[in-house]
């Protein structure tokens, strides 16, 4: 792939999306790791921290990107991100797991191991966007680290001041999913040669996730509604 294609350059945005979609939580935990140090020693832990935690990504990645290239795990790998896409649209918080570091060194470790933890989805999506070209996966995973030290705050701010933006995102992993499984060597001869077939597959899985996404916190808004008012009506009746 020629690095001043559009193509390449249409990858290394989509990896450079995802990586800043997906690093909400990272920050999060970023926050959590460093929040019991001095203020001059947090800067440190998290640069300490995230660069730890990217050498590790890079790594799994293109651990990643090479077993992609073994039959059938590309479209393994998209059904998986395809899960991650509905997932993400649903996600529950669990950040109560991670205990704030009391030295440099102790929250630099919570950092990368909590990254390491966290970080499957966005190995998977990075290693499918870039379509197996090892530079598109370091020169992506390199921009992540002032993505995800500064970037993914100021992310977190808008997904909560604009909680619609995270379907945008979901669908661009859907997307990326999707195209992996049409990708997949040992499915050339059923989506190459029908190219209606493959991008009506595209779109109707990005349709599904994000209409699955809604459906379900649909029902979950409804659950929680009738719980409250539940709860409301039992204490209202003790008070008689």
């Amino acid at each position: 792939m020629d690095i001043f294609s559009w193509e390449f350059l249409t990858s290394l945005l989509t990896i450079i999306f995802i990586d800043l979609l997906l690093a909400g939580d990272n920050a999060i935990v970023i926050g959590l790791s460093a929040r019991n140090l001095p203020k001059e020693t947090q800067k440190k832990a998290i640069w300490l921290g995230t660069g730890g935690a990217i050498i590790i990504r890079i790594v799994a990645t293109l651990l990643v990107v090479y077993l992609l290239k073994i039959p059938f795990l590309l479209a393994i790998g998209g059904v998986v991100l395809m899960w991650i896409a509905y997932k993400l649209l649903i996600q529950e918080e669990h950040h109560e797991e991670v205990k704030p570091g009391s030295s440099l060194w102790v929250a630099v470790r919570t950092i990368v191991i909590a990254d390491a933890a966290m970080g499957l989805d966005n190995v998977i999506a990075v290693a499918g966007a870039a379509h197996g070209e090892t530079l598109l996966v370091v020169l992506g995973l390199l921009i992540s680290i002032p993505v995800v030290v500064w970037g993914s705050t100021l992310f977190v701010g808008l997904l909560n001041r604009f909680p619609w933006i995270v379907y945008i995102g979901s669908a661009v992993l859907a997307y990326t999913a999707s195209k992996m499984v049409t990708h997949e060597p040992k499915l050339h001869g059923l989506f190459d040669d029908n190219p209606v077939l493959k991008y009506t597959f595209i779109t109707v899985m990005v349709v599904i996730i994000i209409v699955g996404g809604l459906w379900t916190n649909s029902i979950k808004a409804h659950k929680a509604k009738v719980k409250a008012a539940s709860a409301g009506s039992l204490a209202g009746s003790k008070r008689r």
